[in-house]
């Protein structure tokens, strides 16, 4: 079985520590990277990939560093960046060709693999388009499809779903989870949801450090007995959004219904709540952080009749 390690994975640009004595292990299934934009997420992605350099520690592939490895670890990877280049004046076919010649695949097996991606990727009938006039769920799938033309064990995906609508992230989790009984996949996004659904394992990166990694079940047990739900008056719940982290509002009927997470119990009639994922991410955001999100996005933390899960964070 594939066992990718990081071992006390350092990364320093000057006086920037982005990742910060990072060790975890990895093996089939597939693990959601979270955290707040500059957590370091996508500097750890790149560590894995070999793209970048890492300050100190290293990278394991079954124990054996990826660097001594050279060319057979790369082989083992599919990436996809957060923004991948492309040509908007090919046509898909003609692009996941260009791709496959560059990760020197022999020619039938090039074809039969374009053939492959393109039908798993759910672009089959639009793949003699040019991508110019794909939409923004056709790009990431032409993204998913391009990782997959060597085969990885190992897929690195950052940011994947961003700007999808809920009907391609949907597609996209689906894939995801058909993908994932042979490989390790390690994938970075802002959309909770997404994570929470498919994910085998969470790791929480703050300010470089991994905080939390574990089982959905495992790492939101770190807010049990700090998730509340009350009924209150909208006069209130302004009030409350003040004081506490809201991860929810709801109008009933004149009231309004409020999920709090918080240390302490915000008031007598509040009652303890099932946590969530969502629930942990907002417990781990400092002060300002939360000052950040009221001055955006109002009181509560959040527009009217919006989810956590479906913004940036």
């Amino acid at each position: 079985m594939l066992e990718l390690t990081l071992d006390r994975l350092t990364k320093r640009y000057r006086n920037k520590i982005a990742l910060d004595q990072v060790s975890a292990s990895f093996t089939q299934g597939v693990y959601g990277l979270l955290g707040a934009n500059g957590a370091g997420k996508t500097t750890m992605l790149r560590l894995i990939c070999d793209i970048l350099d890492p300050t100190e520690g290293e990278i394991l592939c079954n124990g054996t560093p990826i660097r001594r490895l050279d060319g057979e670890y790369r082989r083992l990877l599919g990436y996809l960046p957060q923004d991948f280049g492309y040509y908007p004046d090919f046509t898909a076919l003609k692009y996941l060709m260009y791709i496959a010649a560059l990760k020197a695949l022999p020619p039938q097996t090039a074809r039969d693999k374009v053939e492959e991606c393109i039908h798993l990727a759910g672009l089959k009938g639009e793949e003699k388009q040019k991508i110019r006039g794909y939409s923004g769920g056709m790009l990431r799938r032409l993204g998913i499809a391009q990782a997959l033309l060597n085969d990885p064990r190992i897929l690195i995906m950052d940011e994947p779903t961003s700007g999808l609508d809920p009907r391609e992230r949907i597609r996209f989790r689906n894939i995801i989870s058909s993908l994932s009984r042979d490989r390790i996949i390690i994938l970075s996004t802002h959309i909770v949801s997404d994570v929470e659904y498919i994910a085998d394992e969470i790791l929480l990166l703050r300010s470089g450090r991994l905080i939390q990694k574990g089982t959905v079940t495992e790492v939101t047990e770190v807010v049990r007995g700090r998730v509340w739900e009350c009924m209150v008056p909208p006069s209130e719940a302004e009030e409350l959004g003040r004081r506490y982290a809201i991860a929810n509002l709801k109008n009933l009927e004149g009231m309004v219904k409020v999920r709090i997470v918080s240390d302490e119990k915000p008031f007598p009639q509040a009652a303890e709540a099932e946590p969530g994922l969502e629930d942990l991410y907002l417990y781990y955001f400092d002060q300002k952080d939360m000052r950040n999100l009221r001055e955006t996005y109002g009181p509560g933390g959040r527009r009217e009749n919006e989810n956590v899960s479906d913004r940036t964070l």
